[in-house]
């Protein structure tokens, strides 16, 4: 996926509205790219994914991928600070250990995969969008997650 296929669907979710009830859908285990949750309030998307590590977990292996997706991250948040200026960064550690006060969606769903995400706040909307890079479990794909959101994080 190119760069310009990456930015739409950050853009896309950010025109989309956000549903009243809790949506999801794409994914498995096999076609990771494509997985989308929804809620009051927020979107996640799957924007990249590396392949799986189930049969091979070399480190150059696991390196290359960490890499390919780490690049496709940094081009993508270039053109968001273009935009909105310097993102945040965001700690999701209690929401990984689940020391969270109360769950925030979509921060506990982020948690879990990684342990910071990068925000930008849109001036031009009562939005936010974030750019993370997680993995569930040491065999699953590296994933290059998009997440908008409607809640504050403060």
């Amino acid at each position: 996926m190119a760069l310009r296929d990456r930015l739409a669907v950050v853009d896309a979710l950010l025109a989309r509205p956000f549903p009243e009830t809790t949506e999801r859908e794409g994914a498995s285990r096999e076609a990771w790219e494509g997985y989308r949750s929804s809620g009051p309030h927020h979107h996640v998307c799957y924007v990249m994914a590396s392949r799986d590590f189930w049969d091979d977990r070399g480190e150059e292996v696991v390196e290359a991928a960490q890499a390919e997706i780490d690049a496709a991250l940094q081009e993508l948040a270039t053109v968001l600070t273009t935009r909105w200026g310097s993102p945040r960064e965001v700690d999701l550690w209690p929401y990984a250990e689940g020391e969270a006060a109360a769950p925030v969606p979509p921060l506990d769903e982020l948690g879990p995969l990684t342990s910071t995400m990068l925000v930008w706040r849109r001036p031009d909307a009562d939005r936010w969008v974030a750019l993370a890079v997680g993995q569930a479990d040491p065999e699953f794909p590296v994933l290059l997650l998009a997440a908008v959101g409607g809640t504050p994080l403060d």
